[in-house]
């Protein structure tokens, strides 16, 4: 049943996932151009999966039951 309630952030992070793979290819070419990885970019990457590492642990692996807040921060 967790995995119902956890539909609205699979709708969301879908969305999300598409602008991080835009994010990362955008982060590469700031690479060869400047051999940094741009911190805002690196920041919304890592709040992506950091989000999507959330809900896996409540709907998938169950290993929570507290609800996935509806961010990318810690």
């Amino acid at each position: 049943m967790k995995w119902l309630l956890a539909i609205p952030h699979y709708i969301v992070l879908a969305f999300l996932g598409i602008a991080a793979v835009v994010a990362v290819i955008i982060a590469w070419v700031a690479i060869l151009v400047t051999g940094r990885y741009p911190r805002s970019l690196f920041e919304f990457v890592v709040g992506v999966m950091r989000w999507n590492n959330r809900v896996a642990g409540y709907a998938l692996v169950l290993v929570t039951d507290e609800y996935p807040p509806f961010r990318l921060s810690a």
